[in-house]
C-alpha cells in the first residue's frame, strides 16, 4: 500500500501539473457534443426515440469520449517513464507490479473524474436533463471514473508493451473507432442497417453509453447500468491482465 500511494501521489502530481492536456482532452468532446447536439437535433422527430432533446442523447456519448482520451494518457505516461529511464531506476528498488499498475492509473482516476464533473456541469447548464437527480449524478461520477481507469489499463498495456509514446498515438484512432461503431449517434432499436446494429450490439462501448444515458434520459434503468457497469470491469479486467502481462515482459527485457 506505501509503494501504491507513492507512485499514485506521483501519478496524481503529473496530471496535475498538465494542465495543458487535462484541458484539451475536455475541449474536443465537448466540441463534438455542440456540433451533434445541433447537426443532428432532428432525430428526435424519429418515432420511439426516447428523448426530445439530443444534447441530453449525445451527452452520454461525450462521457465516453473522455474515457478513450485517458486511454492515450495512460499509455504516453508510462511510456515517457521507460524512454526517460525512470522505468529502469524503478526496478533497483522492491517495487511490486501491481504497486505500479495501481498508482500509475490514479491520475487517469483523477482525470475521469474531472472531466465528468466538467461534462455534467456545461450539459446542465445548456439544458440536458438528468433524470436520476443528485444520487445519479455520483452514480455517473463513479461509472465514469471507472470506465476511465478501464480503458486507461489498455492504455497502461499497450505503452508497457511498446515503451514509445508515438505507437500509443497510433493506437488511439483505432481505439476511436469504437464509438462510430457503437450507438452513440442513435439508438440501437432505431439503427437500419442490420450489419450496423448487429456490430453495436457486440460493441460493448454501445452498453457503457447505454449506461450513462439511462441516468439521463429514463432516470434509474437497472439493466442498462448492469450492462455498463459489467462491460466496463470486463474491459477494467482485460487491461489489467494484458498490463501485468506486458508488465513481466518489460522488466524481464531490462
Amino acid at each position: 500500500m506505501s509503494q501504491i500511494g507513492y507512485l499514485a501521489q506521483r501519478s496524481l502530481t503529473r496530471t496535475l501539473r498538465q494542465p495543458a492536456v487535462v484541458v484539451s482532452s475536455m475541449i474536443f468532446p465537448l466540441f463534438l457534443l455542440a456540433v451533434n447536439a445541433s447537426g443532428l437535433s432532428a432525430a428526435t422527430d424519429l418515432p420511439d426515440f426516447p428523448t426530445d432533446s439530443y444534447l441530453t442523447f449525445a451527452l452520454g456519448l461525450t462521457f465516453m469520449q473522455g474515457a478513450l482520451f485517458a486511454t492515450m494518457g495512460a499509455g504516453q505516461a508510462i511510456a515517457q517513464d521507460i524512454q526517460g529511464g525512470f522505468f529502469n531506476r524503478l526496478q533497483l528498488t522492491p517495487l511490486r507490479g501491481p504497486a505500479l499498475i495501481v498508482g500509475q492509473l490514479s491520475g487517469v482516476a483523477l482525470q475521469g473524474a474531472f472531466q465528468a464533473v466538467t461534462y455534467l456541469l456545461v450539459g446542465i447548464a445548456f439544458g440536458a436533463d438528468l433524470e436520476a437527480g443528485i444520487a445519479g449524478a455520483l452514480l455517473l461520477l463513479a461509472l465514469a471514473m471507472l470506465v476511465a481507469v478501464a480503458f486507461g489499463s489498455l492504455g497502461l498495456a499497450l505503452g508497457l508493451r511498446t515503451g514509445n509514446g508515438e505507437a500509443v498515438q497510433g493506437a488511439f484512432p483505432l481505439l476511436f473507432v469504437l464509438l462510430f461503431l457503437s450507438s452513440g449517434a442513435l439508438p440501437r432499436d432505431l439503427i437500419a442497417n442490420d450489419w450496423f446494429q448487429a456490430i453495436t450490439t457486440v460493441n460493448p462501448v454501445s452498453y457503457i453509453i447505454e449506461a450513462f444515458r439511462s441516468l439521463l434520459i429514463s432516470g434509474w434503468d437497472g439493466e442498462a447500468l448492469a450492462l455498463g457497469f459489467g462491460c466496463a470491469l470486463a474491459v477494467l479486467a482485460a487491461g489489467t491482465f494484458a498490463a501485468t502481462a506486458a508488465l513481466r515482459t518489460r522488466m524481464a527485457r531490462t
